[in-house]
């Protein structure tokens, strides 16, 4: 479905957005096709969407998270047995992201397993306590992984096992990956954040499917080279949360506004270091990074305010064709919670299809001020930037 240079031109996108401003304003149809929808329904918006959406002016900064590891680069491992990721970190929390795909065509395409292997690098038992634990089967639907796996990830619970490594023991970080088996072209893709209390080491490795994690693990020492044709990058990096506030309130008398991020121009990429050589990692694409979002607005001319996204860069290549996202959103017309967009079918495609996310209702003085709350992360496998569209809607019949 995806070939090698999917993120490139996933990433390349990303960069081309205009910050230029139009006038956008809905038809009456339109305005009532919004009230009509379901949370996460696809909406067409004819002659509405566009790039041009004045933008949402906003500042950003990380606030204290996890250390970040990130396996997607290379994206695809095209030999047998390979370390695509190796990586340490220190006593602490841990958000790390799997993202790797089996890309072995010669001699043949062959069945693999892909694994995510710790041990412990300590001089003291290591106890694993796992925060957030996402684990999904292998696929070569990559929208349907991104998506459903990204819901599950800010869904997700601490468990109360604690699993305890000896000095030098390693196990997988989910067990499931030993048990899965990877065609060629399929995903795996993993979320995972735990807390450790040793210092540790942490690998993803590609090997055959009779050989456990334990035993590549002690096989294997060729790395693959990072910065290759395909993947967002790999590394350890210190940002992995940001929080986001608009500095000028949204007021729906003012027309439509965007808020982008993500772009890797007016919000660039998080930088790290990648631990086999030793250099600077840029994450093209912020993938796995947590954005919490506050936005003030308020209604001097008491409409409404619809949420909505769309597939921004489907017009840039085969590779955007389309777009699948979740996040968390406050309460509205729709109650606070996780949303799959969209909601009732796999991705979005191109305009004039739009994504209802939610609609904001104004106070009953529509010049107090209210606060929008979202928790986004750049989707996996779609173009970005993600645009949040926000669009006075007029609430009476």
């Amino acid at each position: 479905m995806m070939k090698l240079n999917r993120k490139a031109f996933l990433l390349a996108s990303a960069c081309l957005l205009s910050i230029n401003t139009q006038a956008q304003q809905l038809t009456p149809q339109q305005n009532q096709a919004l009230l009509r929808a379901e949370q996460g329904a696809i909406v067409k918006l004819d002659s509405f969407l566009t790039e041009k959406t004045a933008q949402i002016p906003y500042h950003k900064y990380p606030t204290p998270g996890p250390q970040y590891i990130i396996s997607d680069d290379p994206e695809y491992i095209r030999v047998p047995e390979a370390i695509a990721l190796k990586e340490s970190v220190v006593p602490g929390a841990v958000r790390f992201y799997l993202y790797n795909v089996n890309g072995v065509k010669e001699p043949q395409q062959m069945d693999r397993k892909i694994i995510a292997m710790i041990k412990n690098t300590g001089k003291a038992p290591m106890r694993i306590k796992m925060l957030k634990y996402v684990t999904q089967k292998p696929s070569t639907n990559y929208f349907k992984l991104g998506k459903e796996g990204l819901a599950a990830f800010l869904a997700a619970q601490p468990s109360e096992d604690i699993r305890t490594l000896k000095p030098g023991e390693a196990v997988p970080i989910d067990e499931k990956l030993e048990q899965y088996v990877v065609k060629y072209d399929e995903l795996v893709h993993g979320f995972y954040e735990f807390l450790v209390d040793q210092p540790a080491e942490i690998t993803v490795l590609q090997t055959d499917l009779k050989t456990s994690g334990k035993d590549a693990l002690k096989r294997i020492t060729n790395v693959l080279p990072p910065k290759t044709k395909s993947g967002a990058g790999r590394g350890l990096y210190g940002v992995s949360n940001y929080h986001v506030n608009n500095t000028t309130v949204i007021d729906t008398k003012n027309g439509t506004s965007a808020l982008i991020v993500a772009d890797g121009a007016t919000d660039p990429w998080i930088v790290g270091r990648e631990g086999t050589t030793g250099q600077m990692a840029k994450l093209a694409g912020n993938y796995g990074v947590m954005y919490n979002i506050e936005l003030k607005w308020k209604s001097t001319d008491g409409k409404g305010l619809a949420l909505i996204t769309w597939n921004s860069r489907s017009a840039d290549n085969q590779w955007c064709s389309g777009m699948a996202a979740a996040m968390k959103v406050s309460g509205g017309k729709f109650n606070e919670g996780i949303i799959q967009l969209p909601k009732d079918q796999l991705v979005t495609k191109a305009a004039p299809e739009a994504v209802l996310i939610q609609v904001f209702k104004p106070s009953a003085n529509g010049g107090e001020e209210q606060t929008i709350k979202l928790t986004y992360s750049p989707p996996g496998a779609s173009c970005l930037p993600t645009p949040l569209i926000f669009v006075p809607v007029d609430l009476k019949p």
